[in-house]
């Protein structure tokens, strides 16, 4: 082959100018093939991720404006919390040790009645999206009052947000009535309609909270602005037994009996579900939310999870709130997921480091409907990453990034988180929220709460001496 001088000297190709490039760690792309690149790159031109290569060959086709350096570390897809309740924060550490029912009815539906305000709902979820961001959860799922307050924090925070508003059988800070909930709730999906970072959705608490008519409504609004309907489902034994007592049928065939799963749902917790409702959810492509902390914390049970991944269930992880949990790192949560399991079933191969990890991200984007945009690093979906230090003594040795993400990481150890293209930490400095000011917000807050509970709870004790 004749090489001819001004094929030597010829220029090398353009390179594509994008807005930033993170580059020199290991990249977790969760991508169809689960490609693990080491030394690698992602390239992101304002949104949108355009390249996932090698850093090599990231730099021979783009130039950036900002290069994020990620040397030492994990660069991964941003986490994706399926179930919370974000204000709950406030509620953090109040009355623990105790089984679901007795906790909400006794202590948090009370203690809500004294305390919930649009202004507890801001402090709440700037805090909670504080701790979020730095511990690298990038979209959340929400589910509870004044939503509208929440979604104006969320983007404050420049986090992504399902957020779902309420609405319950009984008189909430919020609204009296759940028809008073549905008209906030269409009032607050019309306002979000295809906002860049906000889905707004509707949130039927529960079937033993709300009547058929109720839940019906909540369906149709839902599938009026196309958006995923979120609820709980078999969390406790007792929800099972007083479905069978009111309705001879199981909580997921009593919804299916009317209907409510004829639009795309999210289920959160789904502990007591038998292989007929399993069967039944998978007839509906029901997305699932595990929520394996509150689920042991409360003594509620363990959910069924490898038969739900064996029969094709779309399941992503969740925090739940944090008056339930304690925290809302999805890192801990991934670990009790492959704890728990593995010990519940005596079998060591379930729930892998790989499937919990999937779980937390192209799981989680499956289970929300979100898979083609979120949840993998992927030339032409959205730009939410995280970068992960592997750099302590508890990360030391490395052989394996995805066991140790999910075995050895905490959330403390999230460097770098971005959404949507735009940095929120970088190396731990917040950059759309200020740490000091959430926190005095926070602890001003918890006072008013305090005063309120310590009052729920001696009427709880007047109550038990009697």
């Amino acid at each position: 082959m004749t090489v001819t001088a001004s094929a030597l000297t010829a220029a090398p190709a353009a390179r594509r100018r994008v807005s930033m490039i993170i580059t020199g760690g290991t990249v977790v792309t969760m991508d169809a093939q689960r490609r693990v690149i080491e030394s690698g790159a992602v390239a992101i031109d304002g949104t949108t991720i355009v390249g996932v290569e090698t850093a090599d060959a990231i730099a021979r086709n783009f130039v950036a404006r900002d290069t994020v350096r990620a040397d030492g570390a994990v660069v991964m897809p941003g986490l994706i919390n399926t179930h919370g309740h974000a204000a709950m924060v406030m509620y953090r550490g109040l009355a623990d040790d105790l089984a679901l029912m007795e906790w909400l009815q006794k202590y948090i539906f009370p203690a809500e009645g004294k305390t919930v305000s649009p202004e507890l709902v801001r402090v709440g979820t700037r805090l909670a999206a504080l701790e979020m961001i730095q511990s690298g959860t990038t979209l959340y799922t929400d589910m509870y009052y004044f939503e509208d307050e929440v979604a104006k924090a969320t983007k404050q925070a420049g986090m992504r947000g399902v957020l779902g508003q309420s609405v319950i059988g009984f008189p909430v800070a919020d609204a009296k009535t759940p028809a008073d909930a549905l008209a906030r709730a269409d009032r607050f999906m019309e306002a979000y309609r295809n906002d860049p970072l906000i889905v707004a959705t509707v949130a039927p608490h529960s079937m033993y909270t709300l009547d058929a008519a109720s839940l019906q409504a909540t369906r149709d609004l839902a599938r009026k602005y196309g958006v995923p309907l979120l609820t709980h489902l078999a969390e406790t034994e007792t929800e099972v037994k007083d479905s069978q007592a009111a309705h001879q049928m199981s909580p997921a065939a009593y919804f299916e009996s009317l209907g409510f799963w004829d639009t795309h749902a999210v289920a959160a917790h789904f502990v007591h579900i038998s292989d007929e409702d399993i069967a039944l959810l998978r007839k509906h492509e029901v997305g699932l939310s595990h929520n394996p902390e509150s689920n042991m914390k409360l003594a509620s049970g363990a959910a069924p999870l490898a038969k739900c991944l064996k029969a094709g269930l779309a399941v992503g992880l969740g925090t739940d709130g944090a008056a339930s949990n304690n925290d809302l790192d999805m890192f801990e949560a991934m670990r009790q997921a492959a704890f728990l399991h593995k010990l519940v079933d005596r079998d060591p191969t379930v729930a892998s480091a790989e499937t919990v990890l999937e779980m937390a991200t192209i799981g989680g984007a499956r289970a929300l409907g979100m898979a083609d945009k979120l949840g993998s690093l992927e030339p032409g979906k959205l730009a939410d990453v995280i970068v992960v230090s592997m750099q302590s003594a508890r990360q030391t040795p490395l052989y394996h990034p995805i066991s140790h993400l999910v075995y050895v990481t905490r959330g403390d150890d999230v460097r770098t988180t971005i959404v949507n293209g735009r940095v929120l930490m970088r190396d731990r400095r917040m950059l759309t929220l200020d740490p000091a000011v959430v926190l005095r917000e926070a602890r001003a807050m918890a006072k008013a709460v305090k005063a309120a509970v310590d009052g729920v709870a001696a009427q709880a004790q007047s109550s038990v001496a009697r």
